[in-house]
């Protein structure tokens, strides 16, 4: 028992660093302030009305009917039932955002180290040379916090199928469902699906070994045990997993019917996102090098020059006060990459560079294989359009890919691996010393290489790049050609600046590792300067992006927007209606009205159709079928109000004709000049087409909405005649469920992307409710998984226990 704690003592105190560490970065969350990032201002606008309904009733609502009209809450927060793995994550991210991701990504790695039998102190520094890694640090400065959030989960993954490999098949089976669990959990696909290529990499790898070394049953035995853990990780994700695949295939993920682009041209036809809209973020060829010299492109968009800065002074010339010039001076246009906008640079660190390159002519075997390969393929696949041979491949033939925009992001793949080889470049180091001319030759060409390249970039600066960026056109324009050569020579200065950083921390590096090899520095020696040298840089980096400055008031995060005198006047109105804001931007209306806008990279496929049409246009026939009361514009002197739109078409209205299109095309086209209080169109669908294409309105014939909540609509009807009623709602086929004086009815999908049903003459009382099925089915399965999971865990324990 005192050996088991004197061995675990050292792995306690290391977690216990990590915290204080991750405390310390982030500090302003220990006076209660919270980090301000934009996207998550953006998430809390568009889940308000899901939150608040759960707050009020104790109840949660799958559907909202704040954004883009109406959707499923799915991909905004949905909470499930039975989600225990969920109640787990929680449980780990014990420390206040976003210190509890930095904690993630230290401890993760950490235990990935351990798992490849890394000293712990090692491993430590290794999980500094990871979790510091700029663009880790950077996404959470701007809020992607799934993203993070998945990112963090990834070593753990990866040390369950080490461990697997390691013929520690009870361990391996049970970390990789518990990480695989937790990484699904996360709810960032796109992250999941780079692991898994990963992954896929990593078992060629492992294959390739297997066969050499006759070890062909050992290697399937491992892959039947992972694939079992996969399953039941997914199963105990069931709800989320299901409830994800049946919405991507409505929402923009999914192929899309329409063969024409909004101004009638042509279409390309695919399954997925766009190409164009998949790449537009694309690395650049020179870009490589900011994983090595932060700001060798200039850093991001609006970086802090100073009042020493050639742009500041540009600013006073152009008459700028000294206040708005030091302002401006400090969101200056650096960044002069091909990208159309860069936060941040993703900067892996000039000194685990360094000791990568290193370990290349150290390491062998398959770890290395799948290290480097690992690499490479995030690397190449980066560059997007730049690489168009690839990755058009990537989009037309490998599944799934095309699912995903932003290529760059797969980069986290080499931002993950990299620090791994760096750490074992070490582990070789101190091993086999007796094999010192081998490391000193190492260590010369990985000088020559790093150090030669940082000086040939500060010799040869001038020659090889001019420092233009492609909006200097535009700035050019409105500034002045002065202001544009202001920008290149504060662009050079800081190109200067980090190279020359950057070559230091080579030298230093490389004078680190030459001391140790001549005899002169002790091995704990090493470890603390290497573990100094790799905090210098990468927290002195992220610091220039993500830092104090970022954090704020928790009210100011929690209730991010302000009413304005147009929503506070259109709030009187206490009715159900919908607002269409010209002005406020994507999800601030969502945070007051129920809204045509929205911020989600998953809106339903159907409803950003009609908005890229007509609404985006102000078509005022579409408008009234979406029942937009009001809209919300900025008159000549940028004052903001409220237009009402007494033409609304209201909560539901019979039609007297409705005709049958051929085609998803003629469908949205026909909403042009659709007469919608009258008439509506419709493509033939299952168990509809009864022929009929006029129907008989009364002059008292009423529909009204008589209660509402956003999972649930209640109307009354009266037509002395058969109808056809049209409702203001997003048409939405899978959890929609439909009852006619109590019993369940049918409706069908008509103007393209609203409801629509056959109501029967008399009076009559029409329910919507939002009940979907796949909450229900997925949470029985992550009942049954969770249970499962337990008792394989109590089995695992007893038996670890008796072998002990």
């Amino acid at each position: 028992m005192q050996f088991s704690i004197k061995k675990l003592l050292p792995h306690f105190l290391v977690i216990l660093g990590f915290v204080i560490i991750s405390l310390a970065y982030f500090n302003p969350v220990l006076k209660g302030k919270e980090i301000f990032q934009s996207d998550i201002m953006q998430y809390i606008g568009m889940s308000k009305q899901q939150n608040d309904f759960r707050e009020a009733t104790g109840e949660e609502t799958y559907w909202t009917n704040s954004a883009f009209a109406g959707m499923p809450t799915y991909q905004l927060g949905a909470k499930y039932p039975h989600n225990y793995i969920k109640k787990l994550d929680l449980t780990l991210r014990f420390l206040p955002r976003p210190a509890d991701y930095l904690f993630l990504y230290l401890f993760g790695f950490y235990i990935l180290l351990l798992v490849l039998k890394v000293d712990y102190k090692l491993a430590t520094i290794g999980a500094f040379a990871f979790g510091f890694s700029t663009y880790l640090i950077i996404i959470l400065g701007v809020g992607h916090n799934s993203k993070a959030h998945a990112i963090a989960y990834m070593p753990l993954v990866l040390s369950g199928i080490l461990l697997t490999f390691q013929r520690k098949y009870i361990a391996g089976f049970l970390l990789t469902t518990v990480a695989m669990g937790l990484e699904i959990v996360a709810n960032h696909f796109q992250m999941t699906y780079y692991l898994m290529l990963l992954v896929i990499i990593l078992g060629i790898a492992y294959l390739i070994d297997a066969y050499k070394k006759n070890l062909l049953p050992h290697y399937f035995k491992s892959v039947g045990i992972l694939v079992a853990a996969v399953i039941l990780a997914i199963a105990l994700n069931a709800t989320s997993v299901l409830a994800t695949k049946e919405y991507v295939k409505e929402s923009i993920r999914g192929k899309s019917e329409l063969t024409i682009n909004p101004d009638g041209s042509p279409k390309e036809m695919t399954s997925g996102l766009d190409k164009d809209y998949i790449t537009q973020f694309s690395y650049g060829y020179w870009e490589t090098f900011n994983l090595f010299i932060p700001r060798f492109l200039g850093g991001g968009n609006g970086e802090d020059v100073g009042k020493d800065s050639a742009t500041y002074e540009a600013f006073r010339q152009l008459g700028a006060t000294t206040s708005q010039a030091f302002q401006e001076s400090k969101r200056a246009p650096m960044y002069w990459g091909d990208q159309p906008i860069v936060e941040a640079p993703a900067y892996i660190g000039a000194v685990v560079l360094f000791l990568f390159v290193f370990a290349l002519f150290l390491v062998k075997g398959r770890l290395k294989w799948w290290l480097v390969g690992g690499s490479l393929f995030s690397l190449l696949l980066s560059y997007g359009k730049n690489l168009g041979f690839l990755t058009d491949f990537f989009i037309d033939y490998v599944p799934l890919y095309n699912k995903f925009r932003a290529v760059t992001s797969i980069q986290v793949l080499l931002e993950l691996c990299i620090p791994v080889l760096a750490i074992f470049g070490l582990v070789r180091l101190f091993n086999n010393f007796e094999k010192k001319e081998e490391k000193l030759k190492a260590l010369k060409y990985a000088s020559i290489i790093t150090g030669g390249l940082a000086l040939v970039f500060l010799l040869f600066k001038s020659s090889l790049f001019d420092f233009v960026g492609v909006n200097d056109g535009f700035y050019r324009q409105s500034y002045g050609p002065e202001f544009v050569d202001a920008l290149i020579e504060d662009r050079k200065a800081i190109f200067t600046m980090d190279t020359l950083r950057t070559l230091v921390l080579v030298v230093l590096s490389a004078g680190v590792i030459y001391l140790f090899l001549k005899n002169k520095l002790q091995e704990k020696w090493v470890i603390v300067s290497f573990g100094a040298l790799i905090l210098f840089d990468l927290v002195g980096v992220d610091r220039r992006y993500v830092n104090n400055d970022d954090f704020v008031s928790a009210i100011q995060v929690n209730q991010p927007f302000e009413a304005n005198a147009a929503d506070k006047e259109i709030l009187k109105d206490t009715g159900y209606y919908r607002v269409f804001d010209l002005v406020g931007g994507a999800a601030k209306p969502s945070y007051f009205h129920n809204s045509l806008n929205g911020y989600n990279a998953a809106e339903l496929k159907r409803y950003s159709d009609v908005f890229d049409f007509y609404v985006s246009k102000n078509n005022i026939n579409v408008l009234n079928m979406l029942n937009t009361k009001y809209l919300i514009a900025q008159d000549d002197k940028g004052n903001v109000f409220p237009y009402p739109n007494e033409d609304a078409n209201g909560h539901a209205w019979f039609v007297k004709e409705l005709k049958r299109v051929g085609s998803a095309n003629e469908e949205i086209k026909a909403l042009d000049s659709l007469d919608t209080k009258n008439k509506a169109v419709y493509t033939s669908q299952k168990g509809f087409d009864n022929g009929i294409n006029s129907y008989q309105v009364g002059s008292l014939a009423t529909i009204k909405l008589v209660s509402y909540k956003p999972n649930y609509l209640k109307y009354q009807s009266n037509n002395s005649n058969k109808g056809f009623a049209v409702f203001s709602e997003i048409y939405y086929k899978s959890g929609w469920k439909t009852f006619i004086d109590g019993k369940e009815a049918s409706h069908i999908r008509v103007n393209y992307t609203l409801r629509g049903m056959e109501l029967p003459a008399g009076k009559h009382t029409i329910e919507f409710k939002f009940d979907p099925d796949v909450v229900k089915t997925g949470s029985r399965i992550a009942l049954a998984s969770s249970i499962l999971l337990g008792l394989l865990l109590l089995g695992g324990l007893f038996y670890g226990f008796r072998q002990k």
